[in-house]
């Protein structure tokens, strides 16, 4: 007879599912922007899509408190010395703060760069320059609401950012609604009206989660503290993961510039299929959020092989959730992306990008969660050889060997499940060999 630990499932869920959901309401809201945006034009659909993704850049640089918070915090709290993460955490919003200053400048002043370097029509490139110049003033706020979420996921509470995420996600519709298409006595903004309404979001997030802290409605003590060698320490786990993220990053902004060579529809419906097969990510990163706080709360009450099996039961859900999102995504794509766009060239350009990318979920679970509890446990370096070595020989360069040879969409999206795949196998293949167990963060 097979005996289930009722206790450690609930665990597992009590963390993976809000984060999920919290996970899923940010891609909504990004959606939201693309479906109301996609009523425009194609050019505003590759502007905004295209300006979401150039922020990427700016959330791989944020790995570094992800990663470094994360690994911190999570084995404070599971060896229960709670005083220690409450120094932690003012260390690292001290430090997210002024990071965010030259990352403020430097995007307001690259972003024009940016679309230029994409090659992309002129209309594309006015509207997008505009998008994400305005975005940036948001940063301060998404780097201080990004230390406070990922403090309170390594303590197991990932329903409070849930809530905020439900409440955060009507606002940014009706704002939407009336900055985009001019409503209340507002003027008519488009694009532009999209990112006013973002940013306004992401303000009043980062506000509801200063006051939570200040008024002790969270786990931490609120102190004004800064410790260097606190902060050495989140660095040493963070540091690796964000050189991952920006390379991977760059590597995916070549991967759009193919894409982009072909079309504005092909770009559009590129865009248009990362969101929604964002949808069945936002699981994977609500799974990949739960193995990094057990990772790390099993390490910091010594017990490594708790950590094991926490993981593999994460893992677990991961691939039957995933796996079940894919058969959507493989045999009903035009039924998704006619929300939202009405274009023929680009529903099918998206269709095609969705069926091949199905076939790629149960791997990408592994990838999720395998990297997730590697970095949890401060094992960063080697997500950052294997993710690397795999992005660059599997996938970045055959796409452009396969684009220039058959000048066929379909082999670049081939190679580029192809990468997932290979990953899979390796991450897997260090997280069974147990080296993380011997890492100290």
């Amino acid at each position: 007879m097979i005996s289930i630990n009722k206790a450690k499932h609930k665990k597992i869920l009590s963390i993976s599912l809000p984060a999920a959901f919290n996970s899923l309401l940010d891609m909504l809201q990004v959606i939201t922007d693309l479906i109301m945006v996609g009523t425009i034009s194609a050019f505003a659909v590759a502007a905004v899509g295209l300006g979401l993704q150039s922020l990427m850049f700016i959330f791989a640089i944020l790995t570094v408190l992800q990663v470094g918070t994360s690994a911190l915090i999570s084995r404070f709290y599971g060896a229960k010395r709670m005083k220690q993460g409450s120094l932690a955490l003012s260390t690292l919003l001290v430090f997210a703060f002024w990071l965010s200053i030259p990352m403020t400048i430097f995007w307001y002043f690259g972003s024009n760069a940016f679309y230029g370097w994409m090659g992309v029509d002129a209309q594309v490139w006015e509207l997008g320059s505009t998008y994400v110049s305005i975005l940036t003033i948001m940063l301060p706020f998404v780097l201080l609401k990004y230390v406070f979420v990922t403090a309170l996921n390594a303590t197991g509470d990932t329903t409070t950012p849930m809530y905020i995420k439900i409440v955060s996600i009507v606002v940014n519709i009706f704002l939407n609604y009336v900055l985009i298409f001019g409503h209340f006595g507002f003027e008519a903004m488009g694009v532009a009206g999209a990112a006013w309404a973002t940013v306004i979001v992401n303000i009043l997030e980062a506000l509801v989660y200063l006051w939570l802290y200040v008024n002790n409605k969270t786990p931490f003590k609120p102190i004004i503290y800064f410790s260097k060698s606190l902060l050495d320490r989140a660095l040493k786990v963070g540091l690796p993961a964000t050189y991952e993220r920006t390379l991977t990053v760059i590597s995916f902004m070549l991967f759009t510039s193919i894409i982009a060579g072909y079309s504005t529809e092909a770009l559009a419906g590129y865009q248009i299929g990362l969101r929604i097969e964002g949808l069945a990510f936002m699981p994977g990163i609500g799974f990949t959020i739960a193995a990094m706080a057990l990772m790390g709360q099993g390490l910091g009450a010594k017990k490594p092989e708790q950590s094991y099996e926490d993981v593999l039961l994460v893992l677990k859900y991961a691939i039957g959730l995933m796996f079940f999102l894919s058969f959507f995504m493989i045999f009903t794509p035009e039924l998704i992306v006619q929300y939202f766009t009405n274009d023929v060239k680009t529903i099918e350009e998206a269709s095609l990008y969705l069926q091949i990318v199905g076939l790629s979920q149960i791997p990408l679970a592994f990838n999720f969660v395998l990297s997730g509890a590697l970095r949890g446990a401060g094992d960063s370096k080697r997500t950052l050889r294997i993710n690397l070595t795999s992005l660059w020989l599997v996938r970045i360069i055959p796409a452009f060997i396969l684009s220039w040879y058959f000048n066929d969409i379909m082999w670049v999206y081939i190679a580029m499940i192809s990468d997932t795949f290979v990953k899979a196998f390796f991450l897997w293949r260090a997280f069974d060999k147990g080296e993380w167990k011997k890492i100290k963060v």
